[in-house]
């Protein structure tokens, strides 16, 4: 057995791809698109290694074409859920046991699979399964995706090799233990790498992982599950499952086996969800870990010195890029008087500009929104803004969900800075702008600040390094992640590590060792390499009448000086 302490490669971010017209990468994924949209893919579960399939299959189209079959997967129920946990239970403590050298090996050939073979495959069922255009898809399924598989091998390492110092005749150590029972991943359809980092985090840790993924991503998690096996995943260590949220939490969070959740997902469930935990606390075995990434009404705040360019860059691709379904995407905006003008026309010329379709024309910047459910709760929004008062609508306002769900990009301009678009999350194509007075600066910050209960990310665009100080220092807890004279999304593991706080999440920064840490119960050893012999300390000595010490000796007897 090798006794060595093992480097890892050094992780560096994937190069992201351009696809550009007659580059190879853009002919490999247009074929591959063809050949996925020309067969329907029938979908099993993943449980202790196998293939799960029931009587229960439910039909997948693209957003963007909610007419044509992409694929038919197998629902499960609340045996499938005892079965993954089951499952996950038996495989812990051989996966628990294994070094860390060869779980390492195994998530490092998963991104060399995702970065060559399987680059177009995860990338066209990212698009045709959640309507993202060949850009998104890239640096979401791709590129992400393996960043978070080669930093976090790199951050496993670094906290393995954390330890202690030792005093003179004492060794200490720390070990970083998995936790004690399974982990359950709960995931969201908006990035196919969140969904695939949320299971792999923790099993990368040893832990043992039941995984719930949204049923909007099942497509392309179906293939993130095939990578992981073929990368040599054992059986039972990461059990994909497609199980109503329901069934799925009743099982689960009463299972005193339950040692943590791994979350992306709205802010209403997670809150509902640690509920649950917390009134069932003296069912499990210990305290389970709650990590979560919720909600956002994420912001750009232009001071009058912006440069308007960059800004109005910044607007259009923060609001608009995958149709505003990003956690972090700018959803309200903040322009002072003086700019407005030149914002607004600059804006409008890139909005006009703009062409929205499917995802297999490269040309659409925009797409569809994931469902007909999310479709409809921004129509409504849409349609309320329109009999308002106290907004105006200056671009965009149509939708249509005949063919696909289609929403145009849409700007809502307020005069009210706690309009209900300003203050609620919508998850869509819809920006809503307030322009306020240049000298009320300060003012603005205070409602930035004050609006809603999100603190996921936002930026500020000034010229003014003054300006940008007082801002930062004003906006402190407004935002896990901030942007300075930059759009606030595209956050990039390793550089720009993810995750907000109030009642956007717990904070733990995904694409950080702060995230693994959450994943593994310390235990501290310390061994005495020469004990002591004798329980007597020195200050237990006599003193006699002349104020000498009366000494023993380290058997008990008294000596006398």
């Amino acid at each position: 057995m090798s006794n060595a302490i093992y480097q890892v490669p050094v992780a560096v971010n994937e190069p992201v791809l351009n696809y550009a017209p007659g580059s190879p990468e853009r002919e490999t994924l247009k074929a591959t698109i063809k050949k996925m949209r020309g067969e329907v893919m029938d979908i099993p579960m993943y449980i202790d290694g196998k293939e799960i399939r029931t009587e229960k299959k439910v039909r997948m189209a693209p957003p963007h074409d909610h007419q044509h079959t992409l694929a038919y997967y197998h629902a499960g129920d609340k045996s499938h859920v005892k079965m993954a946990i089951d499952a996950a239970l038996k495989a812990k403590d051989a996966w628990a046991n294994f070094s860390f050298e060869h779980r390492a090996s195994i998530f490092l050939k998963a991104a060399e699979l995702l970065s060559g073979p399987y680059r177009a495959v995860i990338n066209a069922a990212t698009m045709l399964g959640q309507s993202k255009n060949a850009y998104q898809a890239e640096i979401d399924a791709a590129c992400e995706m393996i960043d978070f598989l080669r930093f976090n091998v790199q951050y496993m390492r670094e906290i393995y090799t954390q330890q202690p110092v030792s005093s003179k005749g004492i060794y200490n150590r720390v070990e970083h233990r998995p936790l004690e029972g399974f982990v359950f991943a709960l995931t969201p359809f908006n990035f196919t790498a969140i969904a695939g980092n949320l299971p792999t985090s923790a099993a990368m840790m040893g832990n043992t992982v039941v995984w719930k993924p949204s049923n909007t991503q099942i497509y392309a998690a179906n293939i993130l599950m095939k990578v992981f096996m073929e990368a040599g995943l054992p059986a039972g260590v990461i059990n994909l499952m497609y199980v109503s949220g329901p069934e799925a939490g009743e099982v689960i969070f009463s299972h005193p086996d339950f040692a943590g959740i791994h979350y992306t997902g709205s802010t209403e469930v997670f809150q509902g969800i640690w509920k649950t935990i917390g009134n069932n606390i003296q069912k499990y075995k210990s305290y389970p870990r709650i990590v979560g990434e919720t909600g956002g009404k994420d912001f750009i705040v232009a001071h009058p010195s912006a440069d308007v360019k960059a800004l109005v860059a910044a607007l259009t691709r923060g609001a608009f890029e995958f149709q505003g379904q990003k956690c972090s995407a700018a959803s309200r905006a903040y322009v002072p008087k003086s700019l407005w003008n030149e914002v607004k026309e600059n804006f409008i010329a890139d909005l006009k500009s703009i062409k929205v379709g499917p995802t297999e024309d490269f040309s659409c910047f925009v797409n569809a929104v994931i469902d007909e459910k999310s479709f409809d709760k921004l129509a409504a929004y849409i349609d309320q803004a329109k009999q308002s008062k106290d907004v105006e609508i200056i671009a965009g306002g149509t939708y249509d969900k005949s063919k696909g769900y289609f929403i145009q990009p849409t700007v809502i301009v307020s005069k009210d800075p706690y309009y209900v678009t300003m203050c609620e999350e919508l998850f869509g194509p819809v920006l809503t702008l307030y322009v306020y007075d240049d000298n009320k600066f300060a003012e603005t910050l205070d409602i930035v600040d004050k609006t809603g209960i999100y603190a996921l990310t936002g930026s500020i665009f000034s010229q003014d390094r003054y300006a940008v100080d007082f801002a930062m220092k004003k906006l402190v807890n407004a935002a896990g992640n901030f942007y300075i004279n930059d759009k606030c999304t595209g956050a990039v593991v390793g550089q720009q590590p993810f995750g907000g706080g109030r009642g956007s999440g717990t904070n733990d920064k995904a694409g950080s060792l702060i995230n693994l840490l959450r994943w593994v119960s310390p235990r501290t050893i310390k061994e005495t390499l020469v004990p002591p012999t004798d329980y007597r300390y020195p200050f237990l000595a006599d003193e006699n009448a002349n104020g000498a010490v009366t000494k023993e000796t380290t058997k008990g007897k008294a000596a006398v000086n």
